[in-house]
């Protein structure tokens, strides 16, 4: 692929804002951010309504045991979904975000990070830091990966190591250490984007590069560590959220919308998600 190639397939349309995607067991999940629901959807397109998050649904993971967390953005809270398909409040964030709660990544002891905005942009409150919110399994809340300016997208190297976190307004991509209890420490610089890209989801492959979702450039970019674009996939639209999944995990899924404004999303229903094959798969 190079600059020139477009992701023409679509798995889904119709759709208010894709948000959150995730590939398991054999199905695309995502957040329909301004339909207040979540989805999985096969690869022949095939839709199931997991459930709806009146506050505005985001993030998403699993815990060990299978069960699905949600990011409720306007409350502030993680959510789980049980066996019989009811939602229970899991870890209430508030004390650590001090705006809207996004993205979020479970790792594989079933610690979760979740980013949140810092500040309110909507109502042009001044740009301000924020950390992480780390939830231990049971629902135990702290603050982690300090001094970050909106924290969005999350992925970790697949060796666990490392936590790489999307700063959205920074234009930039920060690595931490994670340690054997989750905290994170040695904050450091793991790429910088240039001419006018900005992070917003991203995802992680076999080879620890990173691909980007760029909303505010219509393309997806892999990234190596150090800022070397390896390679893009160009959209026409606004790139919001991206995921590696597919059989063979060599499918790269991005959710592409033409608005993020929320009334304007769910009038048009033009958002959708593509999907172009790529080189190197999602690491196992």
């Amino acid at each position: 692929m190079g600059d020139e190639d477009i992701a023409w397939s679509v798995l889904v349309d119709g759709l208010a804002f894709a948000e959150g995607l995730r590939w398991r067991d054999g199905q695309l999940w995502f957040s329909d951010m301004h339909d207040d629901s979540v989805w999985r959807v096969s690869e022949d397109g095939t839709r199931h309504r997991v459930c709806d998050v009146t506050g505005r649904p985001s993030g998403l993971g699993w815990l060990p045991g299978g069960e699905l967390l949600i990011v409720s953005m306007l409350d502030r809270k993680l959510l789980k979904l049980g066996a019989d398909g009811k939602l229970t409040d899991y870890a209430d964030l508030s004390g650590v975000a001090p705006r809207r709660t996004n993205d979020m990544i479970v790792d594989e002891k079933g610690r979760a990070y979740v980013g949140n905005f810092g500040f309110d942009f909507d109502e042009d409150e001044p740009q301000a830091t924020t950390s992480l919110a780390l939830v231990t399994q049971g629902g135990q809340v702290s603050a982690a990966g300090k001094d970050l300016l909106f924290p969005n997208g999350m992925v970790i190297t697949a060796d666990g190591s490392t936590l790489i976190v999307a700063e959205t307004f920074a234009a930039c991509l920060t690595a931490f250490d994670i340690d054997d209890a989750g905290n994170l420490s040695n904050k450091r610089s793991w790429a910088s984007l240039k001419d006018g890209a900005i992070p917003d989801g991203i995802c992680i492959d076999a080879e620890d590069a990173v691909w980007v979702a760029s909303p505010a450039t219509g393309d997806c970019l892999r990234i190596r560590e150090g800022g070397e674009i390896a390679d893009r996939v160009v959209t026409g639209r606004q790139a919001i959220a991206c995921a590696l999944g597919g059989s063979k995990g060599d499918t790269l899924y991005i959710a592409t919308a033409e608005s993020v404004v929320r009334e304007e999303c769910r009038k048009a229903r033009s958002g959708r998600i593509e999907m172009q094959g790529v080189a190197v798969p999602a690491g196992k």
